[in-house]
Parts: structure tokens; sequence; C-alpha cells
């Protein structure tokens, strides 16, 4: 990531991260009194994870680490890393108050293999984390690092079909983002946040960039990579078209005509 984006996004998110711990959509003070809960994000992909018990694995952009405790309460040993240092302070927070022996490191992901070595049985990335990343075939480059060979990958993420779309139009299908990779990222400002909060803040510029699912897969391949599972789903953790859906057991669905666009997918990958 070009160092002005880099420092930008930083800013948005160190600027998030409390805010995020606060709002009831992150649960902060339920998986803390509760040992046995699980974040939203991770109880969807359970079936689809197995058994990662005695597994040691690493959660890249991790945030607040609500998935990173999640997984090591699936019995694994974990280490979340993110670039945002406030995320990391909250992250370590939260895991001593809920009682979890998880590891958060304070890195970029591209750096990843430096800051905190190789070896891992599988690396994790959670929802709405690849659009903060200029490019995905380096990233998937940094994972079969990460990896040991037999380790796999597993990711789930927003489907990009879906986020082409404009979210401020609600009368009509409006195509506004790129669907590809592009070199230069979509600029934007965000004077709020995808939580539920009404913390007012102060860093609100910020920039993302599009992968598509050929982008993610083909850097998968090149990395040496074997695509496992590839699943479609009707169902996203956060609203990502206000006004066009609902809320259900953590999940986000269409009002309207649910089957008719794949709004985030899990996908897997191992290193062999």
């Amino acid at each position: 990531m070009a160092d002005d984006h880099f420092a930008i996004n930083r800013a948005w998110w160190d600027e998030r991260a409390p805010a995020h711990a606060s709002s009831p959509d992150y649960a902060v003070a339920e998986i803390i009194a509760d040992p046995t809960r699980l974040s939203d994000v991770v109880r969807f992909d359970v079936p689809r994870l197995g058994d990662i018990k005695g597994q040691r694995g690493i959660h890249l952009q991790c945030h607040i680490g609500t998935d990173t405790i999640s997984l090591h309460r699936l019995g694994a040993a974990m280490t979340g890393l993110d670039f945002s240092g406030e995320s990391i302070a909250v992250a370590r927070r939260i895991a001593a108050d809920a009682s979890a022996d998880v590891t958060f490191v304070e890195g970029d992901v591209y750096d990843a293999p430096t800051v905190v070595g190789g070896g891992f049985d599988f690396v994790f990335t959670g929802i709405g984390a690849l659009c903060w990343l200029p490019d995905v075939a380096r990233w998937a480059r940094t994972v079969a690092e990460l990896l040991r060979p037999g380790g796999r990958l597993f990711l789930r993420e927003g489907h990009p079909m879906m986020l082409a779309f404009d979210e401020q139009r609600t009368d009509e299908w409006v195509l506004r983002y790129s669907y590809f990779e592009r070199a230069e990222p979509e600029t934007f400002d965000a004077p709020g946040t995808y939580a539920d909060t009404e913390v007012e803040f102060d860093n609100n510029q910020a920039s993302d960039w599009s992968h598509g699912i050929g982008d993610v897969i083909t850097g998968i391949l090149e990395a040496g990579l074997e695509l496992t599972m590839f699943v479609e789903h009707d169902s996203v953790p956060w609203e990502g078209l206000p006004g066009r859906m609902y809320r259900e057991d953590g999940e986000w669905r269409l009002i309207e005509q649910p089957q008719s666009l794949p709004l985030s997918y899990t996908l897997q990958a191992v290193k062999r």
C-alpha cells in the first residue's frame, strides 16, 4: 500500500476501534461474559471451518480481535495481526477481559512473514478485509509464505458483485464501483462507520480497492495454493446495501429477490 493511503486508512481505523468495541454489533460485552460465545462471523462458518483444535492459526487484519478470540475458543492457538495500533490495543484488552490466551501483533499484512514468521496451520481472513489492500496477488503470496505445507487459507469476504453497486441508491440498481482490481483506489469521505454507534469521528478520509472473484482466485492459484472450496452466500454480516436489507441471526439479506445477488463468499485453499 502506498504510504499516503496506508497512513490515511490507519487513522480511519485507529479512531473507530474504541467505538466498534462499544457497539452492539460486535457484542464485546457478551463475548467477555460468556466463554462459549462466538462472533457472528466465525459462528456462520463453523461447519466449513471444521475441527481446528490444536492448530496454530493467524488472523490477518484482525481489527479488535473478536473473530480471533472466537477461533481460539474453537481450540486453535491464535495470533491476530493488524496495522492499526489502536485496534491491537483494544483487542488485547478484550482478550484479557475474556481470559483468552491470544497473541496480538501490530503490523502490515504484507510484512506478516517477517513480523510473525511462518509455519501456520491456517490463515484466517474475515469479512471486509481485502478491500483495504491494493494488490490481492501480493496478499496471496504473503499467505503462502505464512502457511506450512498442507496448511490452508480460510477466507470469507463480501462479494465483489454486491460491492459494485451504489449503496446510496434504493430506488434502482446502479453500478457505481469497479468490479475488477485497479491500481488506483476508490477514495471516499466516510464520516460514519458500518457499526452501530453515535460517535462522531474526525478522520473520515479513506481509500479502498476492488478485487473481483477472478482476481482473488488467480492470485491464490499463482501463489501455489490449491482451491478446495468456494461457496457463495445470500447473506453478509453487515448492511452492505442500506435500505434494501434486513437482519436475521447476525446476517443481512436482501428484502426483495434474495436469491438474485450473491452477497458474500467463503473460500478455502491449501498449500500443497
